[in-house]
């Protein structure tokens, strides 16, 4: 599957027709590409770079810049169980916020300096989008720039340097298992030849967990950005704007090799209060949506637990029996 690329140069000329184009794909795939949106190819390797140059690192190196869970920043390494799979997805990755604690630049010369531009890029694209929406929505322009602002200190914006390490004979296994975001807008980074992201519209309401659709593959190429409303947008939408399912899937065939993304998350600022303007929904603050998506997903976490550890425990009876 192959989404349309829309180009966004010249934006404040053409405003109207790409509002138009963007939400026309919002409302269909929730899903759609990025291009000549003002980072060039040398930029995103360039933070490419910083990103292999990290994950290079020893984990005792690594592990200096430690997951903290009340935070959510931090290296995390093959940490993260899906319910939807009731497994740990095969991966390891770097959350950063402007004010979370960040890699030394003795361990990774630039990391700081070069990754907050990068951010400054993302915030910039996402403004424009995120303006696209407002007005397609009734709010006013600024609507959702506001609530996104990075520059706020309640703001839960975040990047994500993810690294999918090699596997062996891993075919159909899931490198991330199947899941929707939270937040409002993510803008993903992906390079040539890594591929395994999947995805899968059809979703109708922001408050569906499951999903019986059909997933095609989408092919990584480094230049455009992959575009994805989320479930945040989409009750805030009163579900016109889709947060659909995706995942990441291993090869279908022999070693799947290593895999690199940048995953840039609009996730609002916590005070800020969100509801449609059909007011589809009760007025809940973002601090609150969160709480409340933390809490079906730690208690998702849980039945996943248990049910993993009863096949476990099924698989060691029907060992011992023969």
């Amino acid at each position: 599957m192959s989404l349309i690329n829309h180009h966004i140069a010249d934006y404040e000329n053409r405003k109207e027709e790409i509002t138009q184009q963007l939400v026309d794909a919002a409302e269909t795939a929730g899903f759609f590409t990025l291009v000549d949106h003002g980072i060039s190819i040398e930029e995103i390797e360039s933070q490419f770079s910083v990103s292999r140059a990290f994950f290079d690192l020893s984990p005792e190196v690594k592990s200096k810049t430690p997951y903290i869970a009340k935070s959510n920043n931090g290296w995390e390494y093959k940490a993260q169980l899906r319910p939807t799979t009731g497994t740990y997805d095969q991966k390891e990755s770097l959350w950063l916020q402007l004010n979370s604690d960040w890699p030394s630049d003795s361990d990774v010369p630039q990391f700081r300096e070069r990754t907050e531009l990068f951010m400054s890029k993302c915030a910039d694209i996402s403004s424009q989008v995120l303006d696209c929406f407002a007005i397609a929505l009734g709010f006013p322009h600024d609507h959702f720039r506001v609530a996104n602002d990075p520059t706020q200190p309640d703001c839960l914006t975040q990047l994500r340097l993810l690294h999918y390490p090699p596997s062996e004979n891993a075919a159909g296994t899931w490198r991330a298992g199947t899941h929707t975001d939270i937040g409002c807008l993510t803008l993903l980074f992906q390079r040539d030849g890594e591929d395994g992201l999947e995805i899968c519209p059809g979703r109708e309401s922001s408050s569906s967990q499951g999903t019986d659709g059909v997933f095609t593959p989408l092919p990584a190429e480094t230049g455009p950005i992959v575009v994805n409303i989320g479930d945040m947008l989409m009750a805030w939408s009163d579900d016109r704007l889709k947060s659909n399912f995706h995942r990441v899937r291993a090869k279908g065939v022999g070693k799947s090799p290593s895999r690199y993304s940048i995953a840039y998350f609009n996730q609002a600022r916590k005070n800020f209060v969100l509801q449609g303007p059909k007011k589809m929904y009760p007025p809940i603050t973002v601090a609150e949506y969160f709480a409340m998506a933390v809490k079906k997903n730690f208690e998702a976490q849980l039945h996943s637990k248990s049910t993993a550890s009863a096949e476990n425990e099924g698989s060691k009876l029907v060992s011992a029996a023969v």
